[in-house]
């Protein structure tokens, strides 16, 4: 059987445990466990990722309520420098057990509110992993730094309309 790695950023909980948690649960990723996420998604700083979140289950669903807070940095799309970026938003997470079958859409009743479905195995889920990668949903896809633009002219970059087919045309009609 093979068995995943263990995630950078886990924090399990046996099934069995969630009626006894009450109130909010909060999670901090440490030094190690952030460098190890910048790695994973080419982030250039991860300065911090923690999470408050409240599990309760329904529709022999576990539901997730929570938000996620995280200070990191990505590479600009077009010329590597550090973008900076703050996460702070709320998310709904719906654990499934994975049955090998494909999840029937018809057996879930989903509300009108977005949530992402993560399946797991009916002993536990990870809040940790379910954490980073819902950090890695609400980051920006393409982040360009704010003087991108100026730094691909200076360069000598053309930019999309200097260097489309009708542009080259244009440059021709002026010539006699």
């Amino acid at each position: 059987m093979n068995t995943l790695p263990t995630p950078e950023f886990s924090r399990t909980i046996k099934v069995d445990q969630i009626g006894r948690l009450s109130g909010d649960t909060r999670i901090v990723a440490d030094a190690g466990e952030r460098e190890a996420l910048m790695r994973r998604f080419g982030l250039l700083a991860l300065d911090r990722l923690e999470a408050d979140y409240q599990l309760g289950e329904e529709n022999g669903a576990i539901v997730a309520r929570g938000r996620v807070r995280a200070t990191l940095a990505q590479p600009c799309v077009a010329t590597g420098v550090a973008v900076d970026e703050r996460i702070d938003t709320d998310f709904m997470l719906r654990f499934v057990v994975e049955s090998g079958d494909a999840v029937d859409s018809d057996e879930l009743e989903l509300d009108a509110e977005d949530c992402d479905i993560i399946g797991y195995d009916g002993q536990m889920i990870d809040m940790g992993e379910a954490v980073a990668e819902t950090m890695a949903l609400a980051m920006t896809p393409f982040p360009r730094a704010p003087d991108a633009d100026a730094q691909l002219r200076a360069a000598g970059v053309l930019s999309e309309d200097q260097a489309s087919p009708f542009a080259v045309l244009l440059g021709l009609k002026d010539k006699p």
